[in-house]
């Protein structure tokens, strides 16, 4: 099991059964699991998802994310739901809570 921190600073859990359940049901993320550790520490988005469940965002190319959702239940502890990649999403749809700061060039 890997405990990551949220953007909210809140230590998510990726249990071994959930990295069962991801693989089993998204066989194409087999590969993408320090990926996905790496979305939740460092999303480019963060979207409002079903039942107060966060989607962590990275756009792998032009129209395509890779997706995690999970759960923050306190302050102190949160756990990862499942994660997909996804060309379904039109941020200009969603409702974005978080999004990463642009870099400025000098």
């Amino acid at each position: 099991m890997d405990i990551l921190k949220s953007i909210n600073e809140v230590p998510i859990r990726l249990t071994d059964e959930r990295w069962v359940h991801i693989v089993e049901n998204h066989d194409d993320l087999a590969g993408f699991y320090d990926e996905i550790i790496d979305i939740i520490e460092y999303p480019e988005y963060i979207i409002k998802g079903y039942r107060d469940a966060l989607i962590a965002l990275r756009q792998i190319r032009k129209g395509k994310f890779l997706c995690v959702v999970y759960k923050e239940i306190t302050a102190e502890d949160g756990f990862v739901i499942t994660a997909y990649f996804s060309s379904k999403i039109l941020l200009d749809r969603e409702e974005i809570i978080w999004q990463q700061q642009k870099q400025m060039k000098h």
